[in-house]
């Protein structure tokens, strides 16, 4: 019988998953409140933002970058879509109406733009 856990993304009881998915605190938090279907999500969405920003992931920046996206994808009540993405298919946003993350780092995996 699978762990059930109450989703603190989905708002629902849901299985759970095996194991802390990443280390520390943060994964001690995403194991007790996270589904294995939030979790889904979040891959996908981190795959989006990778692809997206160009991220190297050996870069300490993009890690940070990545994990506080994790964060705020999985606990906060809003996920943010990246500057500038549009669902394939549809018109992209006129510029200056983006609501994408102004610190994400530069394509390449460079460091984050600094919040003025």
């Amino acid at each position: 019988m699978a762990r059930m856990v109450k989703c603190y993304k989905l708002g629902r009881e849901l299985p759970g998953l095996d194991r802390p998915p990443v280390p520390g605190e943060l994964g001690k938090r995403i194991f007790e409140q996270i589904s294995k279907d939030a979790w889904d999500q979040w891959k996908a969405q981190s795959v989006l933002l990778i692809n997206h920003y160009g991220l190297n992931l050996l870069d300490a920046e993009a890690q940070k970058f990545l994990r506080e996206q994790m964060e705020r994808f999985l606990f906060a009540d809003e996920a943010r879509m990246p500057e500038g993405w549009t669902p394939e298919g549809s018109e992209p946003e006129p510029a200056g109406a983006s609501k994408g993350d102004p610190a994400a780092p530069t394509k390449g995996g460079g460091p984050p733009q600094q919040k003025k």
